[in-house]
């Protein structure tokens, strides 16, 4: 009886979990039903009220076409999609190199270069992981402003190209590397940015892996400081974008928007799919779990 009970818990259990489960996939996955489905409605479609569940008409060209007006590319001249895409792919080039050159140079001193105060100093960079990102944006956009970067993609690149975190991150990583591995390359005469580039960069290749996607995703969804640092239309990225592209005369575009929208996510996505395990392996890498 006992055992029959115990099995009988077992499988409500499971029950009640799938079901949670499955509840919270849904409510994930109904946003990304509803862009796709959105983007490929025609705009007398989008219109109907109540909205239709599924496409009646499949617009493809809304993703793409060569006519003007008739895709999310071409939709509005003054306020062009491919231009932020443009600039959103060169940001985030850029970006993430130059954090990734300051991130494995400065995880590099601290992990293995012996410097007088070298751990009060990485201290007191940690310390500033405490201060909210909000905070340093005045100070940030006053700088860019009298340099004169406004408008400019050095206000966009520039103030991101280094990351305390990220430098934790992988110093932690070069940190599990042996001691041995350093003072036999020394003894062979290897100089430190040899040793660093042939031994250190090749064994923690996954942390850093890991950085470079977080970072492009970060520079590709960046938002608050790209509207800040940026009036010209020209020099805006996707995410400022998807909407001043999109609307003209007080009224939005939603199957061309939703159809950017696809654009923008659809990348991220099989990126994160394909690389999730390069991504968990620099986690588990960096002693930092969960």
């Amino acid at each position: 009886m006992k055992e029959n009970n115990y099995k009988l818990s077992r499988i409500v259990s499971k029950i009640t979990i799938y079901l949670f489960l499955v509840v919270f996939a849904i409510f994930i996955i109904i946003p990304f039903y509803w862009m796709l489905v959105t983007a490929l409605k025609t705009q007398a479609e989008i219109e109907l009220i109540p909205p239709s569940l599924f496409p009646k008409e499949f617009a493809w060209s809304n993703f793409l076409s060569k006519e003007p007006g008739e895709s999310a590319f071409t939709y509005n001249q003054q306020a062009r999609f491919d231009l932020f895409f443009k600039n959103t792919l060169i940001v985030s080039f850029f970006s993430t190199l130059g954090t990734l050159i300051t991130t494995i140079l400065s995880a590099f001193a601290f992990s293995r270069l012996s410097f007088k105060g070298r751990d009060f100093l990485f201290a007191a960079l940690l310390s500033t992981m405490m201060i909210p990102g909000e905070m340093l944006i005045i100070t940030n956009f006053v700088t860019v402003s009298k340099f004169g970067w406004i408008n400019q993609y050095q206000a966009l690149i520039v103030p991101f190209m280094t990351s305390v975190f990220y430098i934790f991150f992988l110093r932690q990583a070069f940190k599990k590397i042996p001691d041995e591995l350093y003072y036999a390359a020394k003894v062979d005469g290897t100089s430190d940015f040899k040793y660093l580039w042939r031994i250190m960069i090749p064994i923690a290749s996954p942390t850093i892996v890991t950085i470079t996607i977080l970072n492009a995703l970060g520079a590709w969804n960046a938002y608050i400081w790209p509207n800040l640092v940026t009036n010209d239309v020209s020099m805006r990225l996707i995410t400022n974008g998807l909407n001043t592209a999109f609307t003209v005369d007080s009224r939005p575009a939603r199957n061309m928007q939703m159809a950017a929208s696809t654009i923008v996510t659809v990348p991220i996505l099989f990126i994160f799919l394909i690389l999730r395990k390069q991504i968990m392996r620099g986690v588990s890498r960096s002693g930092i779990k969960g």
